[in-house]
């Protein structure tokens, strides 16, 4: 009997866990603006509602990530002049307070990623204007000690925009035995060993994924499978599709997020797969402003299949909620996110009508309600 009812009390845990519809939206912003800095909503994942719950004052918080307790928030403060730093804040998820508590530099000046490792004891930061990267100790009561940085050099063919290194992300891969490192600037993908004893980076085997010149490789995901891995690039318009294994990659295809005939100027931003792996979305600032959807075939191979206008200037970040029911986007120059609604079986987008308006929004993450 007493097994019957631990197995039923396990079941019924499940069961509430499925069930969950109410997640915190964390809100990353510039606060040149309207913005003071970062917010706090609640959106119900089977109706879109998003309610405001709360905010927290920092300096152009523009990205954000989560200890993997959701204990945590780390915000890279994206300013200059020796100034770029992420900040350490306490997140309360009984009522969506968040307090801050510490700030640490990032070892380079304007700061726009920031990624916390599997364990939640490191935290990775990239210096897009300072050219480097850091990896930063967490302390015991989630502050950040002393930045390890790893200075980047050389440049590449466009000299307005790739004049000397410009780090864009950090990203570790899912065994965490790796950080990968897009850096627009020389058109490079770095790999870097990652101890996570030491927290010290180290050049890969195979140090690193070329792209064509010019093309600015800006963010880099993982698919859930663990052995796929795509890139998009900011200046080219391109999505690499890589094959994953041991710290190597290998590309499988390049696709344009574009139309052929597209002549005006490509920006791309963001990109991220569906929960179910099956799809992949990218998004296109100035003039573009869409999302561009792709099919992920079995082998890793994309497929265009649609796109969708952002109903706003110049998308930046977007995130599919945690049930892949919603996908909301960032529009950073119309201050407001735009929740759109996600067909699970075709990967197309329905605009919902629900806005949220915030100050010059760039970067949208999820926590669980409890």
């Amino acid at each position: 009997m007493k097994h019957i009812c631990t197995i039923l009390l396990l079941l019924a845990i499940t069961v509430i866990a499925n069930c969950q519809s109410d997640y915190y939206l964390v809100i990353g912003t510039y606060t040149k603006g309207k913005s003071e800095g970062i917010y706090v909503y609640k959106m119900n994942t089977a109706t879109g509602d998003v309610n405001y719950v709360n905010k927290a004052t920092a300096s152009n918080p523009s990205y954000l990530d989560l200890s993997p307790d959701e204990k945590f928030v780390y915000a890279v403060n994206e300013d200059a002049n020796d100034k770029g730093s992420v900040s350490v804040f306490s997140f309360d998820k009984t009522n969506g307070a968040l307090k801050y508590l510490d700030k640490q530099t990032s070892g380079g000046d304007h700061p726009a990623y920031v990624a916390v490792n599997k364990t939640g004891k490191w935290v990775a930061v990239a210096n897009y204007t300072g050219g480097s990267f850091s990896t930063l100790p967490v302390m015991a009561n989630g502050s950040l000690g002393v930045p390890t940085t790893v200075q980047h050099t050389g440049s590449s063919v466009n000299k307005e925009r790739q004049e000397k290194p410009h780090v864009h992300s950090t990203v570790f891969s899912p065994d965490d035995k790796y950080i990968f490192v897009p850096d627009l600037g020389i058109d490079k993908v770095m790999i870097y060993s990652f101890n996570p004893g030491s927290g010290k980076p180290e050049p890969a085997p195979v140090p690193f994924a070329a792209v064509p010149a010019g093309g600015g490789p800006r963010h880099f995901t993982f698919h859930p499978n663990g052995k796929l891995a795509y890139l998009v690039e900011e200046m080219g318009g391109e999505v690499s599709g890589y094959k994953y294994n041991n710290g190597k990659l290998t590309l499988i295809q390049r696709i344009s997020t574009y139309p052929a005939d597209f002549k005006e100027k490509k920006w791309s931003a963001d990109i991220h797969i569906s929960p179910d792996g099956k799809f992949l979305y990218a998004s296109n600032r100035t003039p573009a402003n869409n999302i561009t959807i792709f099919s992920i075939a079995k082998n890793g191979k994309l497929t265009f299949i649609g796109s969708e206008p952002t109903k706003g200037d110049v998308p930046r970040n977007f995130s599919i909620d945690p049930t892949g029911s919603f996908l909301l986007v960032a529009n950073q120059e119309s201050n407001n996110v735009v929740v759109f609604k996600r067909n699970k079986e075709t990967g197309l987008l329905t605009d919902t009508g629900k806005r949220i308006e915030v100050g010059n929004p760039v970067c949208l993450k999820w926590a669980n309600e409890r």
